[in-house]
Order: C-alpha cells, then structure tokens, then sequence
C-alpha cells in the first residue's frame, strides 16, 4: 500500500542539497534505524484519517528518530504514546542520540493527545535543512525542497484514503496547495503560537469525535 510513497521517498536522496540530510539512508545504521522506526509508525497509523503536514524534521526531534513530531523522550515513552502498551510502542532507540527532547514535538503530541483518532504527521519536506557547516541547527526549507518533497505528503494522503489534511504553518498549507491538496491551516507552535495551536487542535479533535 505504501510501496510508492516508500520509493518517492528513496528517490528524495538524490535531489537533497549539501545543507539538507537525508534521513532514511538504510545504508547507514543511523538511517536504518530511523526508516525503520518511520515504517513502525506508519504501520501503528495506518487508521488514521486526519494528516497532519509540518515543515521540516527538527535537529532534536524526527532527524534523531525519524519518527515526525518525535523525539527520544514520545519514542521511548512507557506506555506508548500510540499503542498504550506498557513496554512502548516497539520503535528502536538511538544509542548516543544528538539530543533528547525537542519542544515542537512536546507540543504537537500533547495537542493530539485527545483525539478519537490520532493523526498521521508528516513534513511536507522530509529531509532535515540546516545552516551549513553545523548539523545541530534548524533551517526553514527552500521553496525548491518544498516542491521536491510536496508528492509524498500527496501520496500518503491517496494509499491511505486520508480525509482531511491539516496544515502547520503558512509555509506547509501554501506546498500542499500548490500541489493540489486543500488544507486546513493551523498556527506553528513555534515563536509563541503553542496556545493558538493547541486551541485550533483541540477544535479539530472535537470535530472528528
């Protein structure tokens, strides 16, 4: 069911700059960890029908795990944040992660905590941007790169009969629309807007109760 969106994926590789990584590189054992702790997740979400679309995977969070919206701290929580198992939710650990807890990906699991469902999240770019030379750094993602990444978050949105998208930030609702998605934009938690966020969630989540 995924196999296209794995491949568009795969394919991502050879378009990233020098200031962007590549994080699912399965030829690494960094990038194997995160591609299969990202497919753990996928599997975990396949019932979701709300897809939450951010930017691009922070220094601290997903480009550590690989997992969106995670960092160590929602990865390795007892029980799992999605299954509610009291191991956890069966995803592979870092051994000497960059980082450990990242506040975007607080915010986010916290604003989704409530509802019925839980929804997908994913970057509308989904390689981690940085401002060269120095790889423990965010940068916002290139209107080329949101192009180039734009078809996945499409994909997924098709092989999983996804319902409504949700989009965090102007940049990420303005890449979908320009690739063809409709999308229902919400404020970034970033830079002060956590509270308008997790309002505009928390009515998101009461509608598809």
């Amino acid at each position: 069911m995924l196999a296209r969106f794995l491949d568009l994926l795969a394919e991502l590789r050879a378009v990233t700059p020098a200031d962007a990584e590549f994080l699912y590189d399965d030829a690494t054992p960094e990038g194997a960890l995160r591609l299969g702790n990202l497919r753990r997740y996928l599997e975990l979400s396949a019932g979701a029908t709300t897809l939450l679309v951010g930017e691009a995977p922070g220094w601290r969070g997903a480009t550590v795990t690989g997992v969106p919206f995670m960092s160590v701290r929602e990865l390795t929580a007892r029980p799992g944040l999605l299954t509610g198992v009291p191991d956890g939710d069966g995803f592979a650990a870092p051994r000497d992660p960059a980082a450990s807890w990242e506040l975007s990906a607080s915010i986010v699991q916290k604003a989704c905590r409530g509802w019925p469902v839980q929804p997908l999240h994913w970057p509308v770019y989904p390689n981690h941007p940085f401002r060269a030379p120095d790889r423990a750094t965010n940068r916002a993602p290139r209107v080329p790169e949101v192009r180039a990444g734009a078809p996945l978050a499409v994909e997924l949105v098709r092989a999983l009969g996804i319902r409504r998208v949700v989009a965090v930030g102007r940049k990420a609702e303005h890449a979908l629309a320009a690739a063809g998605v409709a999308a229902t934009a919400v404020r970034h938690p970033a830079q002060g807007g956590a509270a308008l966020f997790a309002a505009q969630m928390a009515a998101l989540g009461r509608e598809a109760a």
